[in-house]
């Protein structure tokens, strides 16, 4: 196998890994503060979707769209997998001596179908908006500014991916009503922040790979 292939397959699984973690875990929330100024309120899950982003950018800049769609299919083919195993083991009874009984268990995984449903959704949905937004503007600026298109579209697909995931629990009532907007807020500004900080890894990754296959 080539380094290149090994490349994609590697962003492929980080980004596949990510998304399910990001499920798993999507139930617990923090305050995390900025200082003196603003103080975040978002599921711990949240924290990773930054990072798929970044990703999806980087799939789409070295290997174009159809492969960066492909690794949004493959992501959602393992939440799917995800899915069934939990709610499979979610029927299973606990023993009388298991530390994490029936209740317990269910009330910290009891919620992945709905969260999958959101998920899944906002998925498909921001990702792929951002592999076209991406490519749009890359074509609009003839390949120039690197860190246009890709913090461009990523700012509009995090807010597609924010609204859709908070309102799809908020529906359901896994969200309390009264927290929607500071949810929103809240998720999609540290994302937005994510984004910023990001950049520099996005242009050390490009550079570094085109670099290595010459690619200029």
């Amino acid at each position: 196998m080539v380094l290149n292939d090994k490349i994609y397959i590697t962003l492929c699984a980080v980004f596949s890994i990510l998304t399910v973690l990001g499920n798993l875990t999507y139930q617990k929330f923090v305050s995390l503060p900025l200082g003196p100024f603003y103080t975040f309120n978002l599921s711990v899950g949240a924290l990773l979707y930054p990072f798929t982003f970044l990703i999806m950018d980087l799939l789409t800049e070295l290997f174009g769209k159809d492969k960066a769609i492909f690794c949004i299919k493959l992501a959602i083919g393992m939440d799917v997998f995800a899915m069934a195993i939990i709610m499979g083991m979610d029927q299973l009874n606990a023993t009388s001596w298991s530390f994490l009984t029936n209740d317990l268990f269910h009330s910290v995984f009891g919620f992945y179908g709905i969260a999958f449903t959101g998920s899944i959704i906002a998925l498909y949905v921001a990702q792929k908006i951002d592999v076209l937004l991406y490519l749009q503007i890359r074509h609009w600026t003839k390949g120039r500014f690197l860190w246009l298109r890709s913090s461009g579209s990523t700012a509009i697909s995090l807010l597609v991916d924010t609204v859709i995931v908070v309102s799809v629990l908020t529906l359901f009532d896994v969200l309390p009503a009264k927290e929607f907007m500071d949810l929103i807020k809240g998720s999609y500004g540290f994302k937005l922040l994510c984004t910023v900080l990001n950049i520099p890894l996005f242009y050390g990754f490009v550079r570094l790979y085109k670099a290595k296959f010459h690619k200029f």
